[in-house]
């Protein structure tokens, strides 16, 4: 560097210390955590480790050990407590939550925006520190919470969902037809809610474009939905041509297609064409669940037990909600008989008041598995999953577990929630510190 510039540098530093914009401590010295006293669950194993303590230097664990650790930083006594990764949500829409549909199509883009960043920051506090996103336009909203503008999960982009002329996620009215092929984009499109796609060519061009924006996996519809007022949940919609033209553009990139789908057809006709995860699936049978297993393809779903999720919506959109929830307990079923790749999440729209219930939407899965296997999928099977972007994945390193090595997302519990899983219904109380990425964004032991 210049000398002229080295000693603006210095002076500028000199000025950001005397002021308190910058840190002499910050500038100079790791960001150390040590915690001490606590049990660990490392998203794996059912039972909690011995007492324990565990080093975290700047974003990542460094060292955990039942012996004392010498370390310089800040100590958090953790009086017995049980330290546990940061949790996943496995299918979560961060640009959706709150608004209603109406407002998420038509409303002000700007406020929709400061809108998100404030559910991101209230998804980070129920103590989800990362998320997968399964359609809209997140890429934004990643990186202001990447460049710690915005407190937030991880968020692992699909972009805008890519659906066909009347498909779930075409959210255009009978007056925005007819299409015209390379004509004006409708409002959903130009906002990258969702991108309607005809052919294996106009597939391939969309499903580019999410990855030239960051995607870090492909979302395609690949049958009828619940909130898409002209989708019948019946319906399969791409043909395989066209599925595997998304998937051939994702291979390209080193990543990978999911596919809403619920029934068997649109389950098999996914898998023909090479797509590597299933999302929902509540209307599988027993020779698409048995396919599924052979072929290692994961399945991402939900336990919806009730009507909520369609809240706010049609009589229509109700009766399709209420024949998914008629299947989330088969979908369960055939999930662990055939050894089915299970991924936990909650694809939550347009509703704060249940986003407030994601934790209890994770508590929900004890009516088929014990508090460990739950809370192992929510943290190293979920991980598992977001592995699967290979190159594209944004934040490469070790998620979901406690490791030396892994990314330092880490919750401390007021108890034990292998014992007691509905701790994770009430963070507010339960969650005591909330960290990710070595930074805590709660300590309720600061005192």
């Amino acid at each position: 560097m210049p000398s002229g510039l080295l000693r603006a540098a210095t002076l500028l530093a000199f000025i950001g210390i005397a002021f308190g914009l910058l840190s002499p401590a910050s500038a100079q010295q790791d960001s150390v955590v040590l915690f001490r006293n606590i049990r660990i669950f490392d998203g794996k194993a059912s039972a909690l480790s011995a007492p324990s303590n565990v080093l975290v230097r700047n974003k990542t664990i460094e060292k955990i050990s039942a012996g004392d650790i010498a370390a310089t930083g800040q100590v958090i006594d953790g009086g017995g407590r049980v330290l546990m990764p940061g949790l996943i949500d496995a299918h979560w829409h961060a640009m959706l939550v709150r608004p209603t549909p109406t407002a998420a199509l038509s409303g002000d883009i700007g406020y929709n925006n400061l809108l998100a960043a404030s559910e991101a920051t209230a998804t980070l506090m129920r103590g989800f520190t990362t998320v997968r996103d399964m359609g809209g336009p997140s890429f934004g909203l990643k990186q202001a919470i990447d460049d710690d503008l915005v407190a937030g999960p991880r968020i692992y982009p699909s972009g805008a969902i890519i659906t066909i002329t009347g498909g779930h996620g075409d959210f255009r009215q009978l007056s925005d037809l007819p299409r015209t092929i390379g004509g004006m984009l409708s409002r959903m499109e130009r906002i990258g809610g969702s991108m309607v796609a005809d052919s294996p060519d106009e597939v391939r061009v969309r499903a580019r474009e999410q990855l030239m924006q960051g995607a870090s996996q492909v979302k395609l519809t690949a049958g009828g939905g619940v909130a898409s007022p002209f989708s019948p949940l019946d319906v399969s919609t791409f043909t395989e041509p066209e599925l595997r033209a998304a998937v051939e553009a994702a291979d390209n990139w080193g990543t990978y297609v999911a596919t809403h789908a619920y029934t068997p057809v649109a389950i098999e006709r996914s898998i023909a064409a090479g797509v590597r995860c299933i999302e929902h699936g509540h209307l599988m049978d027993e020779a698409s669940a048995q396919l599924m297993a052979e072929k290692g393809i994961w399945l991402s779903t939900q336990p919806f037990l009730d009507l909520s999720m369609a809240a706010g919506l049609g009589p229509a959109e109700q009766d399709k909600m209420r024949q998914v929830v008629t299947g989330t307990d088969r979908v369960y079923a055939l999930a662990k008989k055939y050894h089915i790749k299970t991924a936990f999440g909650t694809d939550i729209l347009f509703s704060k008041a249940l986003a407030d219930k994601q934790g209890a939407m994770l508590s929900a899965l004890t009516r088929w598995y014990t508090p460990a296997e739950a809370l192992i999928m929510a943290t190293s099977t979920n991980a598992e999953l977001l592995n699967l972007s290979g190159k594209r994945n944004p934040y490469p390193g070790k998620l979901g577990v406690v490791e030396e090595g892994a990314f330092a997302d880490l919750l401390l519990v007021d108890g034990n929630p292998l014992d007691n899983i509905k701790l994770v219904e009430d963070p507010a109380k339960n969650f005591v510190v909330i960290m990710k990425g070595g930074r805590i964004y709660k300590n309720m032991l600061a005192h």
